[in-house]
């Protein structure tokens, strides 16, 4: 019975003490990197918070008075009246400069291209502030495509021996009729009208015109001059139309005056 007990007393295991011990060290670890973590500081984050609350405590009351119960509150300013200190500028020109400009280049026009107008080729008026010169896709353009007609060069090239000669800033501006059009070339009628815009402003630089006063402009369907339900009316609609103005922002500012 002595030998075995003392057989057992030999095969107890002594070192469970390292079973506790490494926990821990586990333990340890684990507190030493929570510890770590938490003193990193993460630059960007912690600016970005700073920033914040600095903005937010800048930012200046929505109201300077509380509203007063009972008392009669002060009247709103109107918003037209803010703008009165604003200086607009008045194209009002002096001695009617603009006016007489535009008088003497629509005359020019009409003189030099009095057949084409005579044949109701093209159609010149005259604004106070410009003179639009309107011309009938039907002596420019192929149906829905920007490719120019040959008898459309020699009437475009006599325009560009007047407007070459001219300081003023020239819009040419692309209509068409309100039936879609939808090609690989050209999925909208925006895209047409900017394309025959673009196709006379590359024919106008080639002939002297100073491509630095020239803008093509695409207005589709958009600005029609005639009722798009009849034949006649959509026929007048598929036109171009070249603008010379007596300022380049002449009808943006006309508006503003207005």
């Amino acid at each position: 019975m002595r030998k075995r007990r003392r057989q057992k007393e030999q095969h107890e295991n002594t070192e469970r003490w390292m079973v506790s011990y490494a926990d821990f060290v586990t333990l340890l670890f684990a507190f030493f990197v929570v510890m770590y973590s938490m003193s990193s500081v993460n630059e960007g984050k912690y600016r970005v918070l700073s920033d914040t609350l600095v903005e937010a405590f800048k930012t200046p009351p929505k109201s300077l008075d509380p509203i007063q119960i009972g008392e009669e509150q002060k009247t709103i300013k109107p918003i037209e009246d803010e703008h009165k200190d604003i200086n607009v500028v008045k194209l009002k020109p002096k001695n009617n400069q603009h006016i007489r400009q535009m008088e003497n280049i629509a005359n020019d026009l009409n003189e030099s291209l009095k057949p084409l107008v005579d044949n109701k080729l093209i159609k010149i008026t005259r604004d106070k502030l410009w003179v639009k010169i309107e011309m009938s896709n039907r002596i420019l353009f192929t149906s829905g495509a920007a490719k120019l007609y040959d008898k459309a060069y020699p009437i475009l090239e006599e325009l560009s021996e007047v407007l070459r000669n001219l300081p003023n800033h020239i819009d040419v501006e692309g209509h068409t009729d309100n039936l879609p059009i939808r090609t690989t070339v050209y999925p909208s009628n925006w895209e047409l009208s900017a394309a025959r815009a673009a196709s006379v402003v590359h024919l106008f630089s080639k002939n002297g015109v100073d491509p630095k006063r020239l803008s093509a402009i695409g207005f589709g369907e958009f600005r029609p001059m005639a009722d798009n339900a009849t034949a006649v009316g959509r026929r007048s609609n598929r036109r171009v139309a070249v603008v010379i103005l007596a300022h380049k922002n002449a009808r943006r500012m006309l508006e503003i005056e207005q």
